[in-house]
């Protein structure tokens, strides 16, 4: 694992994006996706093999690391989780503001894990 701390308060360093790291950080920050993770994983070879191209490897691999950026970060996660509550919410300019603060917290991790 990377020794990047650069966001405050962080539950683990930021993984190397590989799946045995990911699957180690994912193991301390949210381990009941593990079985997910698994799932993914799977399904993102056995699209490798059958379009013989590393791509969805690649894609699984970055899709992991953001939503592991985001849950090994307490404000990140605090800003997803309560985003996330909002999307569906009666007040269409609060669920307007959420779908809003949620794609600004999935850009914000994916930079990270870019960086």
């Amino acid at each position: 694992m990377s020794t990047q701390a650069d966001h405050g308060h962080e539950l683990v360093p930021r993984p190397e994006q590989t799946p045995d790291a990911l699957r180690a950080a994912l193991a301390v920050v949210a381990p009941g996706r593990l079985p997910e993770m698994q799932q993914t994983k799977d399904e993102a070879f056995a699209k490798a093999l059958e379009w013989q191209s590393l791509s969805p490897v690649r894609s699984w691999a970055l899709a992991w690391a953001r939503d592991i950026e985001i849950a090994r970060r307490p404000d990140l996660a605090a800003r997803h989780a309560h985003a996330e509550s909002n999307l569906e919410h009666e007040d269409p300019a609060t669920a307007r503001e959420a779908l809003r603060e949620l794609s600004i917290v999935l850009n914000e991790a994916m930079k990270a894990v870019h960086a």
